[in-house]
């Protein structure tokens, strides 16, 4: 998958907004249009755009999901590359589509050809766009939290912190069990709610052995799970999207705070 490389000028990336990030936190879409205009393509934001059909996917619920897949692959068709800043959408794009849809051939194809032009925004800018922080001021520790989907799907895992490498003022401190789900799981955290916050305490006290004052994470869905708990935990920890730091909106209030007036 995602093997055909195109870099320059006149080259389209189309942005998949995400369910979460355009609901809760559009400052992490606004991020990645930043990072993606800064490498050079110029970016769109298909306005027929809707679910990937994740949830219904993961509940089992295969004929809401195939048919959201079907307005996806319509409204992304025209594309060079499709970025979305959730590894857990873009998984479900690259490594579930072709699957879910395997029963129409012609979708299916269609399937397999969006799959090869979707990529999850930290690759994409690794890995494509070559992008380099150099110019960007994060003045912090950071605790780097990787998320299920994105590294297990799709091997993100290096990226992200290779892009932080080149945030100046910006201490990267490793956590114990950086690579351990934080117990949201989309709708395993609905399904076994007792099991997941056991698992988002024990991320929890990772993250704060590690004296970092930041969390950041490549996908919302993680952040918003363990920013959560740790504002009912009275933790003094301020959550990112990745995006946002790279970005150099870390100014934005931080996830689970008030916005500014």
């Amino acid at each position: 998958m995602n093997e055909q490389i195109r870099h320059g000028a006149g080259t389209t990336v189309a942005l998949f907004v995400t369910c979460l990030v355009d609901l809760f936190r559009p400052s992490v879409g606004f991020a990645a249009v930043h990072l993606l205009e800064r490498a050079g393509f110029r970016v769109e934001v298909p306005e027929a755009q809707t679910c990937c059909g994740q949830p219904a996917y993961n509940s089992g619920d295969s004929i809401t999901a195939a048919g959201l897949a079907a307005q996806v692959i319509r409204t992304f068709s025209e594309y060079d590359y499709v970025v979305a800043p959730s590894g857990s959408c873009a998984a479900t794009i690259i490594a579930h589509y072709p699957d879910l849809l395997r029963h129409d051939p012609a979708l299916q194809a269609a399937a397999r050809d969006l799959a090869d032009r979707t990529w999850e925004l930290m690759r994409f800018l690794a890995e494509v766009a070559d992008l380099e922080a150099r110019d960007t001021t994060f003045e912090g520790s950071v605790a780097y939290h990787d998320s299920c989907s994105g590294l297990r799907e799709l091997g993100i895992r290096e990226q992200p912190r290779k892009l932080l490498s080149g945030v100046h003022g910006l201490r990267l401190h490793e956590m114990e069990d950086r690579d351990v789900c934080c117990g949201f799981g989309g709708t395993f955290c609905v399904k076994y709610p007792e099991i997941s916050e056991r698992m988002v305490d024990d991320k929890l006290d990772a993250i704060r052995d590690t004296g970092a004052s930041t969390l950041l994470s490549g996908d919302l869905g993680c952040l918003l799970n363990m920013a959560g708990r740790m504002h009912r935990r009275g933790m003094q920890v301020r959550a990112y999207h990745v995006a946002e730091v790279l970005a150099g909106m870390s100014d934005e209030p931080a996830i689970g705070e008030g916005r500014k007036r």
